[in-house]
């Protein structure tokens, strides 16, 4: 029973990693998927070695691999493969849809006024503001690197 309950809290790792596939390709970071790719190789070489064989930690840290190199693969796929074009035009969705759920958050981009009653040249102006405010740097904020 001693080495049940170590991997059984380790699956905490492989859980997040598979929840994350579903989300933002932008957001992957891709120095700490290579670390936890690298870690887990560790801990799978760890398990199969160690007597009695710790087939548990074993699996814990095959699935978590696995749920990185997919994330790896995605990673690469958008910041090497995909146009520039295509990520600004993902980009400004995701700040978009961002600003439309949670419009608490940007009250200066929900005034109170009616947008109505804005002249021609007051939209323009706001619209060069946010597009100022929210646009894609020349290079990602986080540098990729394999």
């Amino acid at each position: 029973m001693n080495h049940f309950w170590g991997p059984v809290a380790n699956w905490g790792l492989p859980l997040a990693a598979l929840s994350d596939i579903k989300k933002d390709e932008e957001m992957i970071s891709g120095k700490m998927t290579l670390a936890l790719a690298f870690y887990s190789l560790m801990f799978m070489r760890f398990a199969w070695k160690v007597q009695p064989r710790n087939m548990l930690l074993f699996a814990c840290h095959f699935t978590n691999s696995s749920a990185q190199t997919i994330q790896g693969i995605r990673f690469i796929n958008y910041h090497y493969f995909t146009p520039e074009s295509k990520r600004k035009k993902h980009h400004i969705e995701v700040v978009e849809k961002e600003i439309h759920e949670h419009p608490e958050r940007y009250p200066a981009i929900h005034p109170s006024e009616d947008p109505a009653h804005l002249s021609k040249t007051e939209i323009e102006k706001e619209v060069k503001e946010f597009d100022k405010k929210y646009e894609l740097p020349e290079k990602p904020h986080i540098k990729p690197t394999l």
